[in-house]
């Protein structure tokens, strides 16, 4: 089947054959179909889906279409954790030296930012010196080693997701579950893992806005890894307001950190610590969750869990340095806050909005070759639930340049909602799938 045909048939609401879709992912991968073709298939699958055969042959494909890392060198249940995508999450930066201090071997293949959230890539890479292109080889050792890796992927890995996972940021077809799934699972068992544990947001700043959506996103991905016969487990967390008080890459390093000393806000602590917790039951280093937790306590309490963020940081060519001292991290020269218009409760945050907000001050990408500023984002001095004058700051803005600076005030005035009483509080974790 060519290319058109195949295209053609999707948008037709046809099922495509394994051998076909096989057919066009390699052509994909290997440059003989544009990303225009492309595109246009994503698109056609964004509206009529993809049935169960056809998620299965696109995942396999995706996944064969590079290296599979072989771990089996590395002593222990190797487990990784992945975010569908937030705007604050920057949960992959404490929970990995977290699970690492406590004895799992974490392989970490990470992305970059996807449309209004940010990538765990970006935020690293602000961090003077980290190396995030590290090739297979020095990988397996540090894993092996150091027990954890974090790196974007390499040519060898899940090649096609590369390529797609750019193209999806900006042509509209980022929250579509079987591209989405597909996308998450191939890069993942490519790296190398034995278990997995996903945190599938939900709400505003989510791609998938409501809960039966996110339930069958994570029931989907938990159905590809049970069929590669690897052990998977969801939460299902809040994405209704940003996580923590920090958005944009240094800052919310500084705040992973922060976590890692106990000193971080509550909300994203508590996000951190569950999907941590699971982290170390599937890699059999606690018998419960509450064991679990115990022992995660303990590590940040007697210091373990910094000192292993130093020596990844280090391991992969960063200055360790400035997980001491901030002030070797990108800083912005300047800063405004963005006042309230009125007083009483905050009701409601439009989280995308205050993603996309990020995104025009410099913080993520417009284009797939937009350059990101590290230094600039936000600092939330007011959450939802939270009391405020009219007047009174809400969000402080860190930024280099004076240009966007007043569309995203704007931006951001618009994402807050106001009321004379606060909601009732919402669950940070919606529900557990396994």
């Amino acid at each position: 089947m060519r290319p058109y045909e195949l295209i053609k048939a999707k948008r037709d609401g046809k099922r495509l054959a394994p051998e076909d879709i096989r057919a066009f992912i390699e052509a994909y991968t290997s440059g003989a179909v544009p990303d225009y073709q492309m595109s246009a298939l994503c698109m056609a699958v964004f509206f009529r889906g993809l049935d169960a055969v056809e998620l299965g042959a696109w995942a396999r494909a995706m996944l064969e279409s590079g290296e599979v890392v072989d771990l089996s060198d590395t002593p222990g249940v190797k487990v990784d954790k992945h975010s569908t995508g937030g705007v604050g999450d920057k949960v992959s930066l404490s929970l990995a030296p977290l699970a690492a201090a406590c004895g799992v071997p974490v392989p970490m293949i990470s992305g970059r930012g996807l449309g209004h959230t940010g990538g765990t890539v970006d935020k690293l890479e602000s961090i003077p010196g980290f190396r995030m292109d590290v090739p297979v080889s020095e990988y397996r050792r540090l894993v092996r080693e150091v027990g954890c890796c974090l790196i974007s992927q390499t040519a060898s890995i899940a090649p096609a997701d590369k390529k797609l996972y750019a193209l999806r940021d900006v042509t509209a077809t980022v929250d579509c579950i079987p591209l989405i799934a597909s996308s998450i699972m191939s890069k993942k068992l490519a790296e190398g893992i034995d278990a997995l544990v996903l945190d599938v947001k939900v709400g505003s700043g989510a791609f998938m806005k409501k809960v039966e959506d996110a339930r069958t996103l994570a029931r989907t991905m938990i159905g590809i890894g049970a069929e590669m016969g690897r052990k998977v487990t969801a939460l299902l967390t809040d994405m209704d307001q940003p996580l923590g008080r920090a958005v944009g890459n240094a800052l919310e390093v500084v705040e992973a950190v922060e976590m890692l000393r106990g000193r971080a806000p509550e909300d994203y602590t508590e996000v951190t610590l569950a999907l941590t917790a699971e982290m170390l039951v599937l890699g059999r280093k606690a018998a419960s969750i509450d064991e679990a937790r115990q022992k995660l306590a303990r590590a940040i309490q007697d210091g373990s869990a910094v000192r292993k963020l130093k020596e990844i940081v280090q391991a992969q060519g960063g200055d360790p340095r400035a997980i001491d001292d901030y002030g070797l991290l990108p800083r912005a020269r300047s800063t405004v806050d963005v006042l309230a218009s009125q007083g009483g409760f905050v009701t409601a945050i439009d989280t995308e909005a205050v993603g996309m907000a990020a995104v025009v001050l410099g913080a993520g990408r417009q284009r797939v070759d937009s350059i990101i500023d590290p230094a600039v984002g936000f600092t939330l001095l007011r959450k939802v639930g939270e009391p405020v004058k009219a007047g009174e700051p809400l969000v402080r803005i860190h930024f280099n340049e004076e240009g966007p600076v007043k569309e995203v005030k704007e931006r951001l005035l618009a994402a807050y909602h106001f009321g004379p009483q606060a909601p009732a509080p919402r669950p940070l974790v919606v529900e557990r799938l396994e």
